[in-house]
């Protein structure tokens, strides 16, 4: 048995996001505007047919669940393999002054090729490969044509959802990044799955 559709959403904005930080697994709470697109998200979701809904135990993407599914009858259950690729020590620093004192951080970048993410933390690849872990446990965990929502992480989604589509991480330039509070859709039960749409929201 397994799921019709996932729908892998990226928690709303943070003040870190707005100040262009690092966050990886610091547990950063959403802001006011964070809030409000998750309320928006949850409008336009609102007839997607969602069954249940999953997400990250950090909290600003349990709470971009709860403010989604508000008055829909479920329960979020949080899975901490969906958390966001962890940064180590560069947790809190910007990304300018990472891309200033690491010499290769933006050729990588560009060119596609994975890295860990400061001494201590993961790479891409790392993290893509448990969100992907976890999304294919709760796909096969639902009945079939059942429509589940996941809320996690921009970078983490975004690769995991090119490891169960058969890519790599070499792929992830050729998309953008996943937008705060916007989500892609997977159809799941083929090998490789399949991407019906990217980078859905309010203002898509």
């Amino acid at each position: 048995m397994t799921a019709g559709r996932i729908i892998l959403l990226r928690h709303g904005v943070t003040d870190w996001n707005d100040g262009g930080r690092f966050q990886g697994h610091a547990d950063i709470p959403l802001n006011d505007a964070g809030r409000q697109q998750a309320a928006a998200a949850g409008a336009l979701l609102s007839g997607a047919g969602i069954t249940s809904a999953i997400s990250s135990d950090l909290f600003r993407a349990s709470e971009t669940a709860e403010l989604i599914t508000t008055g829909w009858g479920m329960t979020v259950q949080t899975d901490a393999r969906l958390r966001e690729v962890d940064v180590g020590s560069w947790a809190g620093m910007s990304i300018d002054h990472i891309g200033q004192s690491v010499p290769d951080f933006w050729p990588a970048i560009r060119e596609g090729r994975d890295f860990r993410r400061s001494p201590t933390g993961e790479s891409a690849t790392e993290s893509g490969q448990r969100v992907a872990l976890a999304v294919l446990d709760h796909a096969e965990a639902s009945a079939d044509g059942e429509v589940l929502l996941v809320v996690g992480h921009g970078l983490s989604l975004r690769v995991g959802a090119l490891l169960l589509m058969g890519l790599d991480y070499s792929h992830a330039r050729l998309f953008g990044g996943l937008v705060n509070c916007h989500w892609m859709v997977l159809r799941p039960g083929e090998d490789p799955w399949r991407m019906l749409s990217y980078n859905v929201g309010a203002d898509a």
